[in-house]
């Protein structure tokens, strides 16, 4: 009878999982509509490279700087129904995208949609976990994958839904954000009942375990796996917003056939965190962090002296070892500060929002001085930096 009642838990977690990738999967297409847009932005508004920067960076900070304040609150008042809010910032600040007129509009509604994001990834992460049976690898990867799977889909809708036939057309859209909502329910259903039984338990929600580390070594730590966010996402700002147009000026490709590119990059992501999180649950997180910056290094420095044909497919060996990183970072960090998974998810992911947001801006202006190709020669080094992963505590061997 006990094993029935643990194999019912174990499908009920599941379902959650699945719903989670699900949902993550629907919000972040809808997100990626936006830098997916920016060919069409850029024509449609006679915006510079400088701008389409400030735009991303707008974006980019309202989805990081509110997401550890999120995270914290929701650590102290958990709230049932975070991913129904999240799904109609983001659905309201994609209308005011399809009919903007100028830059302050689209500054304006892209701000909204990076609140949908900075309400979503702290809470929907700490579900994940909360869920995961002690799977936490195989939890946040199938959480993150949806994600991915739902960035690398954005641009290929809007290749087929928006390029050809107008902006206005991203209000098709909503019908994605509807399904958001649906997926959300058995979410939303089984946290509620999460919360009610921790209350009538009298329990606080949050993981019961001992830091494994000294205060002193676990900041030492977070600073590290900071560093390592830094490196990471200013070369995947390099190609998430910038990718297309440096396709389109350097091998004389069309909007369209760019955006199938950038699918398959952000396609090649999606498996890459789905591999990280299940790898890093059996050999450790470290070694995962480790092989996806030395195994990244070498096509990096190559992809910008090669030709079209090689340039994707090294992007799509860069996504895909690069992006198994991220489960790997966010849990080595949860795991350094387990009973606080919220702030935690909403530091990493608002880091890694800003830092993107940050380097973007700053590529943009890069790219309107020197060229877009120069953004590529000088990001190609950037995953070097994850060397300093050597000063990392193996923490599977210290938590046996």
């Amino acid at each position: 009878m006990k094993n029935g009642n643990e194999n019912q838990a174990t499908r009920v977690a599941m379902s959650v999982l699945v719903a989670l990738g699900g949902a993550h999967l629907l919000n972040d297409l809808l997100q990626a509509v936006l830098t997916a847009s920016y060919p069409i932005l850029k024509d449609d508004l006679h915006l510079s490279f400088s701008e389409i920067g400030l735009v991303t960076l707008i974006y980019q900070l309202a989805a990081s700087v509110f997401q550890p304040v999120v995270g914290l609150v929701f650590d102290k008042r958990p709230c049932a129904y975070s991913l129904p809010l999240a799904t109609t910032f983001t659905m309201a600040g994609l209308i005011g995208l399809a009919y903007a007129t100028n830059i302050y509009l689209v500054l304006c509604s892209v701000f909204i949609i990076g609140l949908g994001s900075s309400i979503l990834h702290p809470e929907a992460s700490r579900i994940a976990s909360l869920a995961s049976g002690g799977k936490r690898g195989l939890a946040q990867s199938t959480f993150q994958v949806g994600g991915n799977f739902g960035s690398a889909m954005g641009p290929l809708l809007v290749a087929l839904i928006v390029a050809p036939y107008g902006r206005e057309n991203i209000m098709w859209f909503i019908l994605f954000s509807i399904a958001a909502y649906i997926v959300s329910i058995p979410i939303d259903r089984w946290f509620k009942g999460y919360i009610s039984k921790m209350k009538t338990d009298h329990l606080q929600m949050k993981v019961q375990s001992e830091r494994p580390l000294s205060m002193p070594l676990t900041v030492f730590s977070l600073i590290i796996l900071l560093v390592l966010i830094f490196s990471k996402y200013v070369y995947m700002a390099s190609l998430t917003s910038y990718y297309t147009f440096y396709l389109i000026e350097k091998f004389g490709i069309t909007v369209q056939l760019s955006q199938v590119c950038l699918f398959v990059f952000l396609a090649a992501t999606a498996v890459g965190t789905m591999i990280g999180g299940p790898v890093g649950d059996r050999i450790g997180r470290k070694y995962v962090i480790w092989i996806s910056i030395l195994g990244t290094a070498p096509f990096s420095l190559l992809m910008p002296h090669v030709g079209l044909g090689l340039t994707v497919v090294f992007s799509f060996c860069v996504g895909l070892i690069l992006s198994s990183a991220f489960p790997a970072i966010l849990l080595y960090a949860q795991e350094l500060l387990p009973y606080n998974l919220g702030l935690v998810s909403g530091l990493f992911f608002g880091f890694a929002f800003g830092i993107a947001g940050i380097a973007s801006a700053v590529l943009g202006n890069f790219a309107d001085e020197y060229g877009i190709a120069v953004v590529y020669d000088c990001c190609a080094y950037m995953p070097l930096i994850g060397l300093v992963t050597c000063f990392l505590p193996n923490l599977k061997k210290r938590m046996v």
